[in-house]
């Protein structure tokens, strides 16, 4: 059989595809696009200040300039990229999204075939108990994990352009460390919200928007959206917290914000990836499988959400696009 090289060559891109991504992790735990930022480009010059080896700097940075994650070379000196410049150890970098999808997700993804083959989270597989019960007692990658979702949520500054909070009060229901909450708080001064989350992340919630926006219109609550939402708001947000459940529980939640909401004039607002099963592009059905990695879930169509929805007595309302391949399921009450 004469073998298609075309082919050969694609095939052995996919093969080696997560070699580049250890390769991108490494630097990142060595410090090199820092490094690089503070003046220290050589190869010589890099081993001294991460205590590598000078020949394995050199050949991880002849793979990443060939990658185009760097510039330059280990003689005349190597230079940050756009691509190595959002890596930086810097607020709001990709970084931490780096380091947890190169140590913790990685390791997941090494369970794939079972986790395919049982439904069972790669994470459990791996670690023995499911994501967010180790997060709740691994302190240092719990804070990895809240700065690497914090990146990666890069519509938030966008929420209010396609919801109106002029003079409303909204709830963020599992709102997380409160980036959008902040983001809604910061963009329309006369809004006032609420950030329901579990008591652990409660208090790191707090710290982030006293720094930011400030506490005077937000109010904190440790809970579990599954039993209690809070009550008599505007805007019900819930904001890609649904991937991990099952569609009883989805429809649940969903029913305790329709009861919980102030009048016929409130919303409740699903702000999720959505997918399609025909014509889908990568990254979101990547993602689809991530979450199977990490916590078991998945990505639901619209029709699935519309079906949940009604079951909860709740219509689709409208729906809107927002950046980073993010939709915004608008929702109302029958």
């Amino acid at each position: 059989m004469k073998i298609d090289l075309k082919a050969a060559r694609e095939a052995v891109e996919l093969i080696t595809g997560g070699w580049r991504a250890q390769c991108l992790h490494a630097a990142l735990k060595l410090g090199i696009p820092d490094h690089l930022a503070a003046g220290l480009t050589t190869d010589a010059l890099l081993a001294e200040a991460t205590g590598a080896r000078e020949e394995g700097v050199h050949r991880l940075m002849r793979l990443l300039v060939a990658m185009g994650v760097f510039d330059g070379d280990g003689r005349t000196g190597y230079r940050n990229t756009p691509v190595s410049s959002v890596l930086l150890d810097e607020p709001d970098s990709l970084r931490d999204m780096c380091l947890l999808y190169g140590e913790e997700f990685y390791t997941a993804w090494g369970h794939a075939h079972e986790a395919i083959s049982t439904g069972t989270a790669g994470f459990e597989l791996a670690y023995g108990e499911p994501l967010y019960r180790y997060l709740s007692h691994e302190d240092d990658v719990n804070a990895r994990f809240q700065r690497a979702m914090k990146a990666g949520n890069l519509f938030f500054d966008h929420v209010p352009e396609v919801i109106d909070f002029t003079g409303r009060t909204f709830a963020d229901i599992g709102g997380g460390i409160g980036q959008l909450t902040a983001a809604i708080l910061a963009a329309v001064p006369d809004a006032r919200g609420t950030l329901l989350d579990r008591e652990h992340v409660v208090p790191v919630a707090a710290g982030n928007l006293a720094a930011s926006v400030g506490l005077d219109r937000v109010e904190l609550v440790g809970g579990d959206m599954f039993e209690a939402v809070p009550q008599g708001r505007d805007v019900y947000l819930l904001c890609r917290v649904l991937a991990g459940w099952s569609d009883d529980a989805v429809v649940g939640l969903f029913e305790n914000c329709r009861r919980a909401m102030a009048d016929a004039s409130s919303r409740l607002v699903i702000l999720e990836r959505v997918v399609v099963d025909e014509d889908s592009t990568v990254l979101p059905a990547l993602w689809d499988l991530h979450l199977l990695m990490t916590n078991g879930g998945r990505h639901r169509t619209l029709a699935a959400f519309t079906a949940l929805l009604d079951r909860a007595g709740l219509d689709v309302e409208r729906v809107a696009d927002l950046p980073a391949e993010t939709t915004a399921l608008i929702a109302a009450a029958r």
